[in-house]
């Protein structure tokens, strides 16, 4: 007996790509900025004395969420912050969404009556106070603060559900609509305290309400999410475990991972090198590698191949960025 209030589709309702982390093209450990480890999930920060390592990290077998399916989580692991925990710190893993894929979405955003609800599976090796926000990027830019409380190295799921507002605008392109971004520390310069559960102009540079600044100003403090959905109507259903070739091809339409060697197809004095991309790109991507006898672009779009230049050439480890 189904006692919920599911007035959207059963399937294909998670916005979010790649929520419950399994898939990571890049590698699993990163103690750079961006795009590094887990698909779709990019962590930036501010004042640092040592940066945040980002990770793939497994979810330990008999906790929940490990019961629900999940074996995989994004991690953050804090490094020495021998400044303290300044005003204007800060570390940011964040998830950005296609425009697109809010404006066709369902959500009558414009309506207050109107919702989209946010949930996932989160720990901390350190108890306190957190928060988050979404942020719109289209017509005039808004904040939405919230926030959740958690106990030490205890999983916890959390659950906001948003309204619409009557001048939210969502582009129907491939542009950045929204952000979900996450701060296991948030320096106070960025707090508005008190306005939880809010629509703000971001203009404020306001980003959250709370923060644990004991995270920061504690060597190797971990902080982790899994199980990310982001979905039409007030009532969070069960995450949508989609299988792992398919989740694989929503995140090829951002970065695309040819790994090995890939030998050139000679002509006269050129070689060509053919990357016939699994999906569509989102836009036309960057191009990564090691290319022997140089590289040139002869058809670089979003559907794929690349050329590079000399015979007898190869190419290695190419890869294709179309992020946001």
């Amino acid at each position: 007996t189904c006692t919920a209030n599911i007035t959207n589709n059963l399937s294909n309702r998670n916005l979010i790509i790649n929520g419950d982390m399994r898939i990571a093209q890049r590698g699993t450990s990163s103690t750079s900025e961006g795009y590094h480890t887990v698909d779709r999930f990019f962590s930036s920060g501010g004042g640092e004395d040592e940066i945040p390592t980002q990770a793939q990290v497994d979810v330990a077998a008999g906790t929940t969420p490990y019961t629900l399916g999940f074996r995989k989580a994004f991690g953050l692991t804090n490094g020495n912050q021998t400044g303290g925990a300044g005003t204007s710190d800060y570390v940011q893993p964040e998830y950005r969404i296609e425009a697109q894929d809010i404006a066709n979405s369902g959500w009558n955003y414009t309506s207050s009556s109107s919702f989209i609800t946010v949930s996932f599976w989160v720990k901390s090796s350190v108890a306190g106070d957190y928060t988050f926000n979404m942020e719109t990027h289209d017509g005039t830019a808004y904040r939405y603060l919230m926030e959740y409380t958690l106990s030490a190295d205890t999983w916890t799921k959390v659950t906001k559900t948003i309204p619409g507002k009557s001048d939210l605008t969502f582009n129907n392109d491939n542009g950045i609509g929204a952000t979900l971004m996450f701060y296991p520390y948030l320096g106070s310069a960025y707090v508005q305290a008190d306005q939880e559960n809010n629509w703000y102009a971001s203009s404020n540079s306001k980003y959250g309400t709370t923060s644990t600044t004991t995270w920061w100003t504690t060597d190797n403090a971990t902080w982790e999410i899994t199980g990310l959905q982001l979905e039409v109507g007030s009532v969070a259903t069960d995450f949508e475990h989609r299988s792992f070739g398919d989740e694989l091809a929503r995140c090829q339409r951002y970065y695309h991972d040819f790994a090995g060697t890939t030998y050139a197809v000679a002509h006269g004095s050129y070689s060509f090198s053919i990357f016939p991309f699994h999906c569509k790109m989102r836009a036309n991507p960057t191009v990564a590698g090691t290319f022997s006898n140089g590289q040139s672009n002869y058809s670089n779009d979003m559907r794929g191949m690349y050329y590079h230049s000399g015979t007898n050439s190869n190419a290695q480890n190419v890869t294709f960025d179309a992020e946001l």
